[in-house]
């Protein structure tokens, strides 16, 4: 039973990369698509492989932050394994829950926020409130999440700021020039997706091995194929789906022209993959909704549609907790069927 249990935990991770994938994924391509710079289906395919890329060329720290810093180790440790399968079990089909119902009304919710809320809601009706690490959940994974749309903000209004300060002499012909740039910048800022989300999910796999292997303590290693699978399940998630989530972010918040494009998405891959870089797991959907807005306030308030800002806002908010009471029910379903 443990084995199958085991089996099926890894099998739901993968499952939950899939569906980040085509749901956080189609706001990697949404601005670039909406802004008429690139042909949907080619970028498509450029973002799969960049995501792809990414995951594995630009390390493992978010993916140590998320097996090292949402329980206690210690009582993590004395947790028989078959539960802990079932605790995975449950979160992960707590955030896919809450993912394919934000997928299914077009909110552009937090695929991050789902897969820790409903890693919180399984671990504290599985260990109770010591089991979960308040301290270095807060420090490492709430902190970054917090601050990260805010930082998208920000360097959004300002860097289109200067742009509009530098090209505000320019010839109308600059169009193309940033149509031009938002292939590398595609690339970037999928590469950058790639390497923070794909680590959230090879993180609990990590945990899962660890603990079968009897070393929560030690070093956590990551094997070749749970990197690759990962990035994987990633990239086609991306490929096949994400239309919705265009349509959300690309149109929902403000009218985008290529040189808004391009503004935002540098300043979604530079957040995302410093982020990356210093192991703080952040919401690429917080991150590219964010950049767009300052991008749009930067050009006219009045040109961003606050009640779409809105919205998405709320299904942020309500994402941890609503991902967390489907995990807990998940868990207390699972422990009266399964032996």
């Amino acid at each position: 039973m443990e084995d199958l249990l085991l089996h099926v935990a890894i099998g739901l991770v993968l499952c939950f990369a899939y569906v980040n994938g085509f749901h956080d994924g189609g706001n990697v391509i949404a601005t670039a698509v909406c802004s008429r710079s690139m042909n949907p289906r080619r970028a498509l395919i450029v973002g799969g492989l960049a995501e792809f890329t990414g995951a594995i060329v630009l390390g493992t720290a978010v993916a140590t932050t998320m097996a090292e810093g949402i329980f206690n180790v210690d009582l993590l440790e004395e947790l028989p394994f078959q539960m802990l399968c079932k605790m995975i079990i449950a979160a992960v089909c707590g955030g896919m829950a809450w993912n394919l119902a934000t997928w299914a009304l077009g909110l552009p919710s937090s695929s991050s926020h789902a897969l820790i809320g409903g890693l919180v809601g399984a671990g504290l009706v599985t260990m109770g409130r010591p089991g979960v690490a308040l301290e270095s959940l807060v420090r490492g994974v709430a902190l970054p999440m917090l601050i990260s749309p805010v930082i998208g903000i920000l360097v959004g209004y300002f860097l289109f700021g200067i742009i509009k300060i530098l090209f505000s002499r320019a010839h109308r012909g600059v169009r193309h020039l940033f149509e031009v740039l938002q292939r590398p910048c595609l690339i970037f800022l999928a590469g950058s997706h790639g390497s923070n989300d794909a680590q959230k999910s090879m993180g609990v796999i990590a945990l899962l091995l660890a603990s079968g292997r009897g070393e929560l303590h030690g070093h956590l290693h990551l094997p070749d194929w749970v990197i690759l699978s990962c990035a994987g399940a990633l990239a086609l998630g991306l490929v096949t789906g994400g239309w919705r989530m265009v349509k959300s972010v690309g149109y929902g918040i403000c009218r985008l022209e290529p040189v808004h494009s391009f503004a935002s998405q540098v300043t979604a891959a530079s957040v995302i993959v410093t982020a990356s870089l210093l192991g703080g797991p952040v919401s690429t959907t917080q991150v590219v909704a964010s950049s767009v807005m300052g991008v749009g306030a930067q050009r006219r308030l009045g040109t961003v549609r606050w009640t779409a800002a809105k919205n998405i806002a709320y299904a942020w908010f309500l994402t941890v907790p609503a991902s967390g009471v489907v995990a807990a029910a998940a868990f207390w379903a699972m422990e009266r069927l399964v032996d």
